[in-house]
This record gives C-alpha cells, structure tokens and sequence, in this order.
C-alpha cells in the first residue's frame, strides 16, 4: 500500500530521519539530478546516512544497464533505495529491486518467465517530471537491442513516493511538453481501455479534468499552482493506468523513441488522435463490457467537444501550443520508406 505523501521537503526530510534507514542508494539522472535541485535537497537529508549513488546513463532504460544497477544492488546492500528522477529513472529502479539475477534477465524478460519473489530494499520514488505516474503503477518499461519489453507485478510499486513540486518546475519546456501530454494520453487511453473498471474511471475523469485545465498554463507561465496540479494529474493517471494497463498510443510510441529518440510523451502525441478516431468510427465492432460511447462522451465533456472530429482539433491546438511537432516528416520519419 502506498502512503502518499504531496508537499514539500520536509515531509522527506521526517521521512528519511527514520533510523531503520541505514544504507541507502540513490538512483538518478545525473542532469536532472542536478537541474531540478534534488542533489541540493537530498546530500543535506543524506548527509549522515551511507549513501551511494548511481547515475543512468541510457536515455531510455535498457537492458545492460539494468544489470549494472542490479549487480550494484547486490554489491552494496542498501536497506533504501530513492530513485528520485524521470519515468525511466524509476522504471530502471523498480525493476531492479525485484529481479536479483542480472545472468538470467535476457530470456527471462523476452519470454515473461521471470519470477519476483520479494523486494530487495525499500524503495521510495520522487518523480522530477508531471508525466508517467510511474511513482504508482505495478509495471515498468525495459528496452532489449531496441524493442520494448515490460515487466508486471505488485510488488514494483514503490513503497512511499513523494511529490515534491518543487523539484518539477524547473524542468525544461521540452520535458514538461512530453511528460505533461503522456499523462493527458495515459488518462484518455485508460478510458477506452478493454481492461477499464469502475475504480480506473474515476482516476482517469480526475486526471483529465486537472491536465486539460492546467497543462497549458504550467508549460508557459510555471508556478506552485500549475505545477502541483499536473503533478496530481500525472500521478492520478499513473493510477488509472495501473489498473487499465495503456493501449494502443503508447505500444506503438517506443519504437519512436528507440530509433528516432523522441521522448516518450511526444511519442506518444503522435498517434493518439489516430487510434481515437479509429476506435470511435468502428464502435459498433466494439469487444468490451462497458459503452464505449459513454466513454467517448467522458472525454467530450471534459474537453468541451462535441464528436469526434472537434475533439481530435482540440487535441492537435494543445499540441501545437505544446509545441509538439505531429509530422512525422519534420520529425525525419518517412513512413513509406521505414
């Protein structure tokens, strides 16, 4: 069960002043690390604490890297393990609490035979981005020589996370762009969803309701206001993700962003609109145990569209006043050819 916590450093510092908490490994970005002021906030809370660290060097988490961090974990032994950083920050962190063998990952991932038996440290997320809600879902993203691969199970969520926004504000308008727009994907996608429920629904309404209001203002005029807000709606949509699992839009994002390295939630952006007008003109064919009409009006409500073409130009002046490129051209992908 996770215990939420969204404030300020304080709350972390009382947190981390528990003394059951000896050992501890910080697993970051080594950039955002520093440009979101975390290195600053975390070495005074660490500073009478055994703290290693490791810095990622993938833009995206991979496979060889994983066994590094892994064989770290196993080398040091922490009793906590903080990844304070972006969604693949965390990914790479939860992942290797779980799977102690780095000989074995390989054919244990490709072919989803691997078995979690129990957590190796307590592991605590901080996300330094509005995006993923990767700070409250039970699966995590790991690239093999290219091709993306995901790792389920309860026991990846992290035990505590803290949303500290503070630590987000700062980010680059190109990551808040992408991050931002991921959540705003993650919650539509969560919606029409096949594995979609009650619960899901609610998170996914709440999430929406505060991207849509506040995305735009937190990537041209930040504040404590804008920026708490799209922290709640990522991590809201991290919830509704978690039961719904994503679809469509985001299975299709990673190649994009291993062949061209374009960010996750921008990735992402560039289909979504597609498989919504798809999914809607062929409801009537619709294998699902709820209205997929009402689900479609849940978004038209929120974004105050009427049908399906209105939402679709909705979505393409967010993105543009996002300033998230939708052709693939300009973007250098030649669909034809590649």
């Amino acid at each position: 069960m996770n215990n939420f916590s969204f404030s300020s450093s304080n709350e972390l510092s009382m947190f981390l002043s528990n003394e059951k908490f000896g050992k501890t490994l910080v697993i970051a970005g080594k950039n955002s690390y520093i440009a979101s002021g975390a290195g600053k906030i975390l070495e005074k809370l660490l500073v009478k604490k055994n703290t290693f660290y490791y810095f990622k060097q993938s833009p995206y988490p991979d496979l060889e890297e994983l066994k590094k961090i892994i064989d770290y974990i196993k080398k040091i032994s922490p009793k906590l393990i903080i990844a304070i950083g972006g969604g693949s920050v965390l990914d790479y962190a939860k992942i290797a609490n779980v799977l102690n063998d780095s000989d074995n990952l390989l054919s244990e991932i490709s072919n989803s035979s691997y078995r979690i038996k129990k957590k190796h440290s307590t592991l605590v997320a901080i996300p330094t981005t509005a995006g993923s809600g990767a700070e409250v879902t039970s699966n995590a993203v790991i690239y093999i020589k290219g091709i993306k691969y995901s790792v389920e199970g309860d026991q990846l969520k992290p035990d505590f996370f803290f949303l500290i926004p503070e630590l987000v504000i700062g980010a680059s308008s190109k990551i808040k762009s992408s991050a931002g727009f991921d959540a705003i994907s993650q919650a539509m996608e969560s919606l029409i969803s096949k594995k979609s429920n009650d619960k899901s629904v609610i998170f996914a309404k709440k999430s929406l309701r505060i991207s849509l209001k506040y995305y735009l203002d937190f990537l041209k005029k930040p504040n404590n206001e804008n920026t708490s807000a799209m922290c709640l709606a990522a991590n809201l949509s991290g919830e509704a993700i978690s039961i719904s699992k994503t679809t469509a839009p985001h299975a299709v994002s990673y190649p994009f962003t291993s062949i061209y390295n374009i960010s996750h939630g921008h990735a992402v952006s560039l289909t979504l609109n597609k498989f919504l007008k798809f999914n809607h003109s062929n409801m009537l064919s619709a294998k699902c145990n709820f209205d997929l009409k009402s689900r479609y009006k849940i978004m038209f409500d929120l974004t105050n569209t009427q049908s399906i073409e209105s939402l679709d130009e909705y979505l393409k002046n967010i993105k543009k006043e996002a300033k998230l490129e939708n052709d693939l051209m300009k973007l250098r992908i030649n669909n034809k050819k590649d």
